[in-house]
């Protein structure tokens, strides 16, 4: 599998300028959404005056196999080659789509992300992972294809709101519970959950070098990177469900209210302590808010984990926690054991 490379980048256009006068590209095709080509394309439209623009509608809800459809069919009308450029300008929704676009197209294009959400550069645009939603499941089509260049400036996180920032920060979290104890304990001491802080350069680079250093070591997730998926098991369920419910829940606090729960079965399964398992639940709660479900919600959330693709059981496969950095990976939790998980998250905001 090629390697990414990744330039955490204090000038962007300066690093673009580099990587496109390496290579002979026939033609460059850009990705982005209706909401980034008006707040961030102008930052790096002169390095592309000749770039042919694709433009979704913002949201999760379009990365699927309709506009997945359009661009390919974009670039078959637009001449594009095995030796085109695909360039996705975004967030996660963009990388993930995008990425599979460009991976499939013809075999496989060249395509760098430059991820302009705190949310993407910490998780969707590093690694490789690319795909797209398919009835009603989360990422359930795709690839894992690295990008030739993942380019981080964090002068896109400006035009963020904090409800983003959020969005972002919590996988931040994850990364810092999973594989450093001192960067979760500098988190707590100044929280990287909005304003300034909530792109803490120092935070960002950290935690995108702990996702780098999980890949490399297994690019195909038959191991250790099944690390990353902690909060995601039950959060993707929560994430799926909302979208079903029509009251769509952002990824960053779908993952935020999975850890509560994975965090749970961590305590119950592989002994994580329970007083940090209320500090890290109160810091959450205190942060993202509440997400109310109603027990009669319980099986439909189960049968959604039960396509969660880490499974090779009957049993729903987990990522837990020993304690902070203590991962445990290929860990199983059934049906009753998951539904006391979610009692404990609707109980856990009066902690």
């Amino acid at each position: 599998m090629p390697k990414q490379k990744v330039i955490i980048s204090a000038n962007v256009c300066e690093d673009l300028k580099n990587i496109l006068t390496q290579s002979a590209y026939t033609n460059i095709f850009i990705l982005t959404d209706d909401v980034t080509r008006k707040l961030c394309f102008p930052v790096v439209s002169e390095q592309f005056p000749d770039a042919k623009i694709i433009e979704i509608k913002q949201g999760d809800s379009n990365k699927n196999i309709d506009t997945l459809v359009r661009i390919w069919q974009f670039l078959v009308e637009n001449g594009a080659t095995r030796h085109s450029l695909f360039v996705n300008l975004g967030g996660g929704m963009i990388t993930d789509l995008g990425g599979f676009a460009a991976s499939t197209f013809k075999r496989g294009m060249a395509y760098i992300n430059i991820p302009t959400t705190l949310l993407g550069a910490i998780d969707a645009a590093v690694g490789g992972k690319t795909g797209i939603n398919f009835l009603g499941l989360k990422n359930e089509i795709g690839v894992i294809n690295p990008a030739d260049y993942v380019l981080v400036d964090t002068q896109f996180f400006k035009t963020l709101d904090k409800e983003q920032i959020l969005n972002g920060c919590a996988e931040m979290i994850k990364t810092a519970l999973i594989a450093d104890k001192n960067l979760w304990n500098e988190m707590l001491e100044n929280p990287p959950v909005g304003g300034q802080e909530g792109f803490n350069q120092n935070f960002i680079e950290r935690c995108i070098y702990i996702k780098e250093d999980i890949v490399r070591r297994d690019p195909t997730e038959q191991n250790i990177r099944k690390a990353l998926n902690f909060g995601h098991t039950i959060g993707h369920a929560l994430e799926s469900f909302s979208y079903e419910a029509g009251k769509p829940l952002l990824h960053g606090y779908a993952v935020a209210y999975g850890m509560i729960c994975e965090l749970y079965l961590s305590h119950k399964k592989t002994h994580f302590p329970k007083e940090t398992l209320q500090q890290i639940c109160k810091f959450i709660v205190n942060n993202y808010g509440y997400l109310n479900i109603d027990c009669k919600n319980y099986p439909r959330l189960y049968e959604l984990m039960t396509h969660d693709k880490k499974n090779t059981s009957k049993e729903v496969n987990f990522a837990l926690l020993g304690d902070v950095g203590d991962i445990r990976i290929n860990q199983t939790a059934n049906e009753k054991e998951i539904f006391e998980a979610l009692d404990f998250y609707r109980d856990c905001v009066g902690i």
